[in-house]
Order: structure tokens, then C-alpha cells, then sequence
């Protein structure tokens, strides 16, 4: 499980990037809109990132802002969209662009992305409108923990009752614990035990 990847970006292509932490250089697959909005070769950059795996191979996504991710698992989560076609997606239109067309219930504007069709598009928004993992209601996890939910999902468990979880164990954490990287340490940890225990 990778959350994210801190390091120095060697290349910049139109969707992909090279990213150098420590010892080892990232070969990284971004939507041009990522490559976009991240500096030059030679800066400091944080890039969120989601790891796909198949038995012939495994791609390492980015993301230049978490809600890119967000939005990408929640595209995954239609049927017939695979990790590229997101990328493709979330490339031709922003985040934001992308939940006005959501709400709005506006399929030719979200058919206008380069190869997305109009049932392609109706079928995003029957599936995601009112759902979108970044549109949260005021019982879902606190933002602090955003990051830790998202990488509970990334290890296969379910993402709302991860969501729970960290938000009960922050509240249980928060009041015997002062630093928030020691607050995060210790609620992942105890989530995954929690989460494991209940598969």
C-alpha cells in the first residue's frame, strides 16, 4: 500500500511522470491535467497515488491533488471504466467540471470528453450522482483522516466502514494523544486490526 510519494520529479510528460524518492526513481501514470498542475523537472513534489495490479503487470497511478484521487476510485466503481479510461476522464475535464455534471444531470456535456460516448457518460452519472466519495456528508471521516480511509480502501477494505472505523478511533485517539502524526500512526493500526478482525 502506497498513501503517497514525497521525492524530486525527473521527468514531466503529457501522462506520465518520474518521480526520485529516496533511492529508487517512480514511473508514474498521470491524466495530463496532473502533469498540468505539478512544476518542472528539479522541484520537490507530493504525488498521491493508487497502485493497479493485475496478474501481468501492475501501473502505478498519480495524483497531483487528492480529490483526483477520490474521483478516480469513484470512477472505477463504474461499470466498464478501468483505471486508464479514468485517467482519460479525469484528463478531459476537472474535478470540479466533472461533479457540475453530476449534479446537473448533464450527459452531453460529460460525453464531450475525447472517447466517452453518451452511454458511457449516462451510465457515470447513474452510477456516481449523489454518491462521489469527495461530496461527503457530516458523518462520514474528518478530513484530518481522509488520507487513511483512502488508503484502507487501497488494502481491499471497504471504504465505508473504514470510514467509520477511523472516525471512531479519532475521537477515541484524539483526546489521549497530542501529535497528529502520532494520532494518524496509531488510528491506522488500530483500524486495520478492527477491520481485520471483522472479515
Amino acid at each position: 500500500m502506497i498513501n503517497s510519494l514525497h521525492g524530486t520529479l525527473t521527468y514531466k510528460g503529457l501522462n506520465e511522470i518520474c518521480l526520485e524518492s529516496g533511492s529508487i526513481e517512480w514511473s508514474i501514470t498521470v491524466s495530463e491535467r496532473t502533469a498540468r498542475d505539478l512544476p518542472g523537472p528539479g522541484n520537490q513534489v507530493r504525488v498521491y497515488t493508487f497502485l493497479h495490479h493485475r496478474e501481468d503487470q501492475m501501473i502505478l497511478f498519480g495524483f497531483a491533488r487528492v480529490e483526483e484521487r477520490y474521483l478516480f476510485h469513484d470512477l472505477l466503481r463504474v461499470s466498464g471504466i478501468g483505471p486508464k479510461q479514468a485517467v482519460r476522464i479525469l484528463s478531459g475535464m476537472s474535478v470540479e467540471e466533472i461533479i457540475k455534471c453530476l449534479d446537473a444531470d448533464d450527459v452531453d456535456a460529460l460525453s464531450r470528453v475525447p472517447g466517452l460516448g453518451k452511454k458511457t457518460a449516462q451510465k457515470i452519472i447513474l452510477t456516481l450522482r449523489g454518491r462521489l466519495t469527495a461530496q461527503k456528508g457530516e458523518d462520514e471521516e474528518p478530513a484530518a483522516f481522509s488520507e487513511i480511509v483512502t488508503a484502507l480502501a487501497d488494502m481491499g477494505f471497504d471504504r465505508q466502514n473504514a470510514s467509520k472505523t477511523v472516525a471512531a478511533l479519532a475521537n477515541e485517539i484524539s483526546e489521549s494523544t497530542e501529535a497528529t502524526e502520532d494520532q494518524e500512526k496509531e488510528i491506522f493500526r488500530r483500524a486495520i486490526v478492527a477491520l481485520s478482525s471483522n472479515q
